[in-house]
């Protein structure tokens, strides 16, 4: 017997996980870089830590290692310049650290469990992807399944061949979910490279321009600012979002119920992503 409930347009949609689902301002991960790079007796900024947000963190840290005053700073405190095996040595002393902030930040953004509660019992398939190894992970999967969210599927770095910005996390996560053809699937994610992620993989890409790496702010600093300085903020997050390939921008979870509602009607009259 075939049941009466018309399936979704949308097949999937895979969330990005600090800075779009939890951890307002993605503040985590520039914690733990920067006490990672500190014992190393070479300190970076938290712009430096938010340059290359959203890589895997092995690529993330061999990604601020080469950055030129990183590196000079490097080889002038180590009289070597940085080499894979600092890339090794960091990405070790990482993982606990990041583990640690993670866990500390793990609340999740407002508007993400109801979002999940909506495309689950609409019958969406959900799905995530991170830039956080599987280590890094432990703690914060309970948290959020605590206060309301538990994808079905968590795909993590270093299980594929490649991370962000390519498409196989992407793949992975759809294929773990059993969601095709990609103009059915969404990412959402709020770092360039993970919306060029989702570009690559040829599904609807959403960029979050408020709650991410783009502004850095925690919802409290966030809501503190003067409503003009805010604005300006927003707005180069999201032109940054859309530079990489975004088919929409807003500013957090809380604003995707309008624009996914758009894409299923879109998918339903036979549109792409950036047709």
């Amino acid at each position: 017997m075939t049941s009466s409930i018309a399936a979704p347009a949308i097949a999937a949609v895979v969330f990005d996980w600090a800075g779009t689902m939890i951890d307002f301002g993605c503040v985590a991960p520039v914690e733990a870089l920067l006490t990672a790079f500190a014992a190393e007796g070479v300190g970076i900024d938290t712009a430096e830590a938010r340059r290359d947000m959203g890589l895997a963190k092995r690529d993330h840290v061999r990604a601020i290692l080469a950055a030129p005053r990183v590196r000079d700073a490097w080889t002038a405190a180590r009289g070597a310049a940085p080499a894979e095996a600092d890339v090794d040595r960091l990405h070790d002393a990482l993982e606990p650290l990041m583990r640690a902030a993670a866990a500390a930040h793990s609340t999740l953004i407002p508007g993400a469990a109801a979002l999940f509660a909506d495309l689950t019992g609409r019958g969406v398939r959900v799905g995530s992807s991170t830039g956080y190894t599987r280590t890094m992970m432990e703690d914060i999967l309970p948290a959020a399944a605590a206060q309301g969210y538990a994808p079905q599927v968590v795909i993590c770095a270093g299980e594929t061949a490649a991370g962000r910005p390519s498409p196989l996390m992407m793949w992975k996560a759809l294929t773990a979910l059993r969601a095709w053809p990609a103009r059915a699937c969404v990412k959402v994610d709020d770092a360039a490279v993970g919306v060029a992620e989702g570009v690559a993989a040829g599904v609807w890409s959403i960029g979050l321009a408020a709650s991410g790496n783009g502004v850095g702010l925690s919802l409290a600093d966030f809501q503190a600012l003067e409503p003009a300085d805010r604005a300006d903020r927003v707005a180069r997050s999201a032109a940054a979002l859309k530079a990489a390939g975004a088919d929409y921008v807003v500013d957090t979870v809380a604003d995707l119920p309008p624009i996914l509602e758009e894409i299923e009607a879109r998918i339903a009259a036979g549109e792409g992503p950036r047709g």
